[in-house]
């Protein structure tokens, strides 16, 4: 039969060759297919009719479509997006002198994604279109935001070696962008604006010399504080030492006079006792210590009266016994040693 109608081997193959493109054409035509990480946003002759979510477990996967130009079919990426705010000299306030005359340059980033609630992706694609619009426009709000806000700051706010401060306050700024920005590009936009921070600080080339100043003044100033509270310190430690070593004498001369005292009663004790067993005997020995005192020293010169009674025992010294060589027992002998032979 081929050989008959070769024409028709040749219509076989050919629609062979052609039947998955022609499938593959017909599934695009009446097919579409929707991703976990995207809306898909459907028209027909230009009038919204549907959109569908990838996020949304019945709503992912392939739907029919009617053909070109019939539906049309707009894929959007519902992920996180974001971009950087282009670097900018921003003004902070001084309050001192209720002037505005120190600049920063911040660079800040914004976070965002397209609202699929409340028909946020309709609103997105007919005020802004493309996310490349997005971010010209946000960027735009958010640093005439950003201006104002820093505006009001003092650049203690935001340069400060205080631990924790910089984070607070870029918190703060953080959270009155979002409180001013987020509403208003949810209703006119059906964009949400996740989060906007500061990503970089730098200064100015003018102002530079200034803060090097002040960095240098704070340091002097931090010195001066360290050295005075040094000095106090060790003011108060020799003061303190100072009083301790008085105590400590205090007490060590108090405990000497305890100690004299004591031993002065002890020995006046002692001596008390030695004169109630022989009085007289003691006041014999108290007067030869008289002599010792002032006879043996050659310079003294004394005019005392032969009468008086220190000098008894000179004018009347004691008789030795006639018997046995011995002194008499007497008053002022008694206990006295022989004198061997005597003078």
């Amino acid at each position: 039969m081929t050989k008959r109608f070769p024409w028709l081997l040749g219509w076989l193959i050919g629609l062979t060759l052609l039947t998955p493109i022609l499938l593959w054409l017909a599934l695009q035509t009446f097919l579409f297919a929707v991703d976990r990480t995207e809306f898909a946003y459907v028209t027909r002759f230009g009038r919204h009719v549907g959109t569908y979510d990838g996020a949304v477990s019945d709503q992912a996967g392939l739907h029919w479509r009617m053909p070109w130009p019939i539906e049309t079919v707009r894929k959007l990426d519902r992920r996180l997006q974001y971009f950087d705010l282009p670097s900018a000299e921003l003004l902070t306030h001084d309050p001192r002198r209720q002037t505005i005359d120190r600049t920063l340059n911040l660079a800040a980033y914004a976070c965002w994604r397209i609202n699929g609630e409340n028909d946020g992706v309709d609103r997105f694609v007919r005020t802004i279109g493309t996310p490349e619009q997005a971010k010209t426009i946000l960027g735009t709000r958010i640093s005439s935001q950003l201006g104002a806000q820093v505006g009001k700051m003092e650049m203690d706010d935001l340069i400060s070696i205080e631990p924790g401060k910089i984070d607070a306050k870029a918190e703060e700024l953080r959270d009155q962008l979002l409180t001013e920005l987020a509403p208003a590009a949810r209703r006119d936009y059906g964009i949400e604006l996740v989060d906007v921070r500061l990503r970089r600080l730098s200064y100015p080339q003018a102002v530079r010399q200034e803060i090097y100043s002040r960095i240098i003044s704070e340091r002097n100033k931090k010195v001066a504080d360290y050295q005075s509270e040094g000095a106090q310190l060790a003011e108060n430690i020799r003061s303190e030492a100072a009083r301790d070593a008085r105590n400590i004498r205090t007490e060590a001369l108090a405990r000497q006079q305890e100690l004299k005292g004591h031993a002065d009663a002890e020995a006046d004790r002692i001596r008390n006792a030695a004169q109630a067993k022989d009085p007289e005997f003691y006041a014999f020995l108290k007067k030869l210590e008289a002599y010792t005192a002032f006879l043996g020293d050659n310079k003294t010169v004394l005019l005392l009266s032969s009468h008086r009674d220190l000098f008894d025992l000179l004018f009347k010294p004691p008789k030795p016994a006639a018997s046995n060589g011995k002194l008499e027992p007497g008053p002022m002998t008694r206990g006295v040693p022989p004198s061997g032979g005597g003078r």
